[in-house]
């Protein structure tokens, strides 16, 4: 086969595989997590962000996020590509800030679908994070105390933060992640769950806060059955 052939077959057949994977949130709800069960009958989660925020597939390796028990909050644990793109925000390693979305960053926000009140945290490489309270998209407070720590080492970027319980809304039952990098026209945005192809508009854009597209979660499949979620002075 000539060269030229050779790299056309290929290119078509990574496009045809990139077509074929294109999933629907109903099937990224099922096919991107994992569960292990450890010794005190407690879980970690593992979740793999496999999409971009309108249900392309992701050609790099994905975004890894993981939940585990703590005893003063739920751990949240990043592992990624870094991007280095764009750089480092402004802001002291460690502290809030504000405008973090703009930067290259993995999200998780935490849902009670009922209430429409949720919790928003943004954990960025280089060290900065930003943790919102939120209800039906409008934002009550920002800038929330973390403790979080990430480290970059051959390209890799990896982030440990500590959730205080007293962060979440009572009764969360759904969840999304998100993780966006790049400049420009490069800008990728990239969702745990997509919006479905057929369900997007003509000159639409990524937008995290479409709490319909979130899926079921349950603090208690981390921390147990006998479980129960401490009450929150900050959402009474």
């Amino acid at each position: 086969m000539k060269p030229w052939l050779a790299v056309a077959f290929i290119a078509t057949s990574l496009l045809d595989s990139a077509h074929q994977f294109i999933l629907s949130s109903e099937n990224v709800a099922f096919r991107d997590h994992e569960s292990k069960f450890l010794k005190d009958g407690t879980r970690e989660v593992e979740y793999k962000i496999v999409t971009t925020w309108d249900s392309m597939l992701v050609m790099h390796a994905p975004v890894t996020i993981k939940f585990k028990p703590g005893v003063q909050g739920l751990v949240m644990e990043v592992n990624s590509l870094f991007f280095d793109d764009p750089p480092a925000p402004p802001g002291e390693p460690g502290k809030p800030f504000d405008g973090l979305w703009d930067y290259e960053v993995v999200e998780s926000f935490f849902l009670n679908s009922t209430t429409s009140n949720y919790l928003e945290v943004e954990l960025c490489p280089h060290g900065q994070h930003l943790v919102l309270r939120l209800s039906g998209g409008v934002c009550l407070e920002k800038g929330l105390e973390l403790a979080f720590k990430a480290d970059i080492n051959w390209g890799n970027w990896n982030g440990t933060a500590i959730i205080p319980w007293e962060y979440f809304p009572p009764g969360i039952d759904k969840m999304n992640s998100y993780a966006i990098h790049g400049s420009g026209i490069g800008r990728m945005y990239e969702a745990l769950y997509p919006i479905p192809r057929e369900e997007i508009t003509e000159g639409q854009g990524p937008n995290f806060h479409l709490l319909r597209y979130f899926r079921d979660f349950s603090l208690k499949d981390i921390m147990g059955e006998d479980w129960n979620q401490p009450p929150s002075d900050l959402w009474m």
